[in-house]
């Protein structure tokens, strides 16, 4: 299969430059913000297509930009779907005497996520259920709810598996423990007629990346259609399987990848009093501990937080220590509308108080390295039996350990072993498929059309000729098995 050069490198101008839309709105959209932030969506994105139509002078960049706002509007709205009568409604599941003030306080404190479009007010799909998550006091009464109706919120007993993995690394002496063998069989399905009969359909599948100590023998077993072209581990930080095939009239298209790889628990032992001074100077710490606009900015707000939670704290493993803890309490894990919609991630989960896996993560590595802690991106599944997910983590440089992996969303353990209870800062389960080492990253062959999904690369990527296919056009989905069993 042959990539046509002119339209990679096409492509990655035009991602670069629609993806520079969340950075600042540069001139071309600026003459638009107000409307947009208004809630005016529908004004907005008039107005933008007559500037298209109208305007000679636009450059290249400003057309995307242009072009991009005005999907990405389209997007929000497909995220904001929930009336202010059936969010009450799922809400009165459990509080059955809300009111209206109630409902006007809990959208002040950021744990009711609403906003106005075209002059209707819509709360987020999920603003029912993440209530319930973020509000402290209703999360209380959901949980003593739950547990007089007998359900179950986790099939799954973290704190019983990390004092397992701890256990066989301090009984085997070695970092590495716990292999699972997995083999996945990951489906794309194109909805019928989601393009014209006859023309091809572009897909790119999630593949595990190689040279990771955690993540290895990695196989691919089969693909359908049989011919794939799969990026190169070290050029391509968010790491595809690519494949195309002919639209037929009336019928779904299918992508299919068969891969399996092994992956290990981690458990370091970290010593505080043994964590080590950085190299400032060296590539490592240069590289790691850098602005990466737009989802990691050392804001002026962030830079006074992190006063605050840091204090007059010098040890990189103490100071991570004191982020982590802080971001549990400000801003628990709930449910996202599509990352393509937010400007800058971190700073959303700083503002609303809550995130889910890499909303948080991002806020995590974010003062991390305003703290001057070298750390990176990293994302792909959580695996574990009955809870399996797309999922978000990052990598934490600590001398003389090296990466350690760092799982904000996961959090602090409720347990009285202190090394259970802080698993989740230095330590991993074996259920992990790695995908991603970066966030935002080009993918090979070059992707024509903006992405679905402009910042993580999990659920995959879809276009024809035609433009980008948004998840609506098509799903995904995968089986697991686990071979050690």
């Amino acid at each position: 299969m042959r990539t046509n050069l002119s339209l990679m490198v096409f492509a990655v101008i035009f991602f670069a430059s629609a993806f520079a839309v969340h950075g600042a709105a540069g001139g071309a959209l600026q003459k638009f913000k107000s409307l947009i932030d208004q809630g005016e969506f529908t004004e907005a994105q008039k107005a933008m297509r007559l500037e298209l139509a109208t305007n000679q002078g636009l450059t290249a960049a400003d057309r995307l930009e242009l072009e991009f706002e005005i999907e990405r509007l389209d997007r929000i709205r497909k995220d904001f779907t929930k009336s202010e009568e059936q969010v009450v409604q799922y809400i009165r599941t459990y509080i059955p005497d809300v009111t209206e003030s109630d409902l006007r306080r809990w959208e002040k404190e950021k744990s009711l996520e609403c906003m106005t479009i075209d002059g209707v007010k819509r709360y987020f799909s999920q603003a029912g259920a993440n209530f319930f998550r973020i509000d402290r006091q209703a999360r209380a009464i959901k949980a003593s709810h739950d547990k007089k109706h007998g359900v179950v919120s986790s099939r799954f007993n973290y704190e019983k598996e990390a004092a397992q993995i701890i256990a066989a690394g301090e009984r085997q002496g070695t970092r590495r423990v716990a292999p699972q063998r997995f083999r996945i069989t990951y489906t794309l399905t194109v909805n019928p007629d989601a393009v014209p009969a006859g023309e091809t359909i572009r897909a790119w599948l999630p593949y595990p990346r190689e040279g990771h100590p955690r993540q290895t023998s990695i196989q691919l077993f089969h693909t359908s259609p049989e011919r794939h072209l799969i990026s190169d581990n070290d050029a391509y930080l968010q790491r595809s399987i690519y494949m195309e095939q002919i639209a037929r009239a009336g019928e779904p298209t299918l992508f299919v990848c068969s891969l399996g790889f092994t992956s290990f628990a981690e458990y370091t032992a970290i010593d505080p009093a043994e964590v080590q001074p950085y190299d400032v100077q060296s590539d490592l710490y240069q590289q790691y501990t850098r602005e990466q606009p737009p989802h990691i900015v050392f804001t002026p707000e962030l830079r006074e937080v992190s006063r605050q939670i840091i204090g007059g704290e010098t040890n990189p493993y103490l100071k991570a220590k004191r982020i982590f803890q802080w971001i549990d309490g400000w801003a628990p894990w709930a449910r996202s509308r599509e990352y393509s919609t937010i400007d800058n991630l971190s700073r959303y989960a700083y503002e609303n108080k809550h995130g889910d896996c890499g909303i948080q993560t991002l806020l995590f590595m974010t003062l991390a390295r305003l703290n001057g802690i070298p750390v990176h991106w990293q994302s792909g599944f959580d695996l574990k039996p009955g809870e399996d997910n797309l999922h978000d983590w990052c990598e934490m440089y600590l001398e003389p350990y090296g990466w350690v992996l760092v799982d904000q969303s996961y959090g602090i353990k409720n347990s009285k072993d202190e090394r259970v209870k802080w698993f989740c800062l230095g330590n991993t389960d074996p259920y992990r498929w790695i995908v991603n080492d970066d966030f935002s990253q080009p993918l090979y062959p070059a992707k024509i059309f903006p992405r679905s999904e402009t910042v993580d690369f999990q659920r995959g990527e879809v276009e024809w000729r035609g433009g980008n296919l948004y998840f609506d056009a098509w799903d995904y989905d995968y089986r697991i098995e686990y071979l050690n069993d």
